[in-house]
């Protein structure tokens, strides 16, 4: 599978380095031979057909940061959209940093993947929490595949899971934690008494919290993984201005603390359902599943036969993101071999 990679942030390094790492094992498990043969960020872009060496890839991106510099290949007067005219590929990875403004440039770059016939697999939430059922529309008008696990909770599997292991059971709601940044500081607010201005400060000097915080804190990340699951999985037909929002910019120290002593813990929460959507903090008992900790995510899918089945994993890093792309990417291969 020959494989168009646009954005080579973190999760777009991420997607090459495990490709570098598990091509031999997806060949010999799968019979699917992975290919990076395009990638371009803001500097630039590399081509080669027969495919880019992975590693020299992240080395001159750690080295230069300018894809352009890879040797032979590289190009400085090509890059996003126009990438795709240039170079012959499968399957578009789709990496470019969430815009929950206008979509862009996901959006553009989707729809021409689709309209050339191509196959996408996207981390981003941007064009999917805006225009969810038309991005949904093109790819089968163009009779071609669309995955987006990575989208929603990084290594967690829910999108995937509740299609594939729970086919069965109708899942009527979802609840959950979306967002590992928030998780982190309420947790830390919770084991260290810290403030929320302290722990925020700590998350960005960890890197787990942006520079600029504000679509995590604010419950606005949250929010978009809450539409792509309340359509791609309930069948909920909503956009991001469904979603009534509230971040935790306003948990302090002492609200934390008398939670604690009432047996409580107070984490950002997502309710999907056909009568809420929502995302605000709310308290959980202790020994709860939503007692979980660090950048992990959670969710919980209540369903009619199965009961209540609960998924947990990282919900944010590179790799981790990284690992549900290169899943969407094998699973694409064996549907179409089937």
């Amino acid at each position: 599978m020959r494989i168009c990679l646009i954005g080579f942030g973190a999760v777009g390094q991420g997607v090459v380095k495990i490709i570098s790492l598990k091509k031999k094992h997806v060949k010999n498990k799968f019979n699917i031979e992975l290919k990076v043969v395009g990638v371009s960020d803001s500097s630039g872009s590399a081509i080669n057909q027969e495919g880019l060496d992975e590693e020299l890839l992240l080395d001159i991106k750690s080295k230069t940061n300018k894809i352009y510099n890879y040797p032979k290949y590289g190009d400085n007067s090509l890059q996003g959209i126009e990438l795709l005219d240039n170079v012959d590929y499968d399957c578009l990875v789709e990496a470019t940093p969430t815009n929950i403004s206008t979509g862009e440039p996901a959006k553009s770059l989707t729809l021409k993947a689709f309209n050339d016939k191509k196959d996408v697999v996207t981390s981003n939430k941007g064009h999917l929490a805006l225009f969810f059922n038309e991005m949904i529309s093109k790819a089968k008008e163009n009779n071609v595949e669309f995955k987006f696990e990575a989208s929603v909770g990084g290594a967690m599997p829910i999108i995937n899971f509740s299609k594939k292991t729970l086919p069965s059971s109708e899942i009527e709601s979802i609840i959950g934690i979306l967002n590992g940044t928030t998780n982190f500081i309420l947790s830390r607010m919770t084991s260290e008494g810290s403030s929320y201005k302290d722990t925020l400060e700590e998350s960005k000097v960890l890197g787990i919290a942006e520079t600029d915080p504000s679509q995590d804190v604010e419950g606005i990340d949250a929010a978009c993984k809450t539409v792509i699951l309340a359509n791609s999985v309930l069948g909920i037909d909503c956009v991001y201005d469904d979603i009534e929002i509230e971040g935790i910019t306003n948990i302090t120290s002492q609200a934390i603390e008398l939670a604690k002593k009432e047996g409580y813990f107070i984490k950002l929460i997502a309710e999907i359902s056909k009568d809420k959507l929502k995302v605000a903090p709310r308290l959980v008992k202790k020994n709860s599943p939503y007692a979980i900790e660090g950048t992990l995510n959670m969710a919980t899918l209540k369903t009619d036969l199965a009961g209540d089945v609960t998924v947990v994993g990282k919900g944010a890093g590179s790799i981790e993101t990284a690992s549900a792309i290169l899943t969407d990417i094998i699973n694409i291969k064996k549907t179409i071999r089937e």
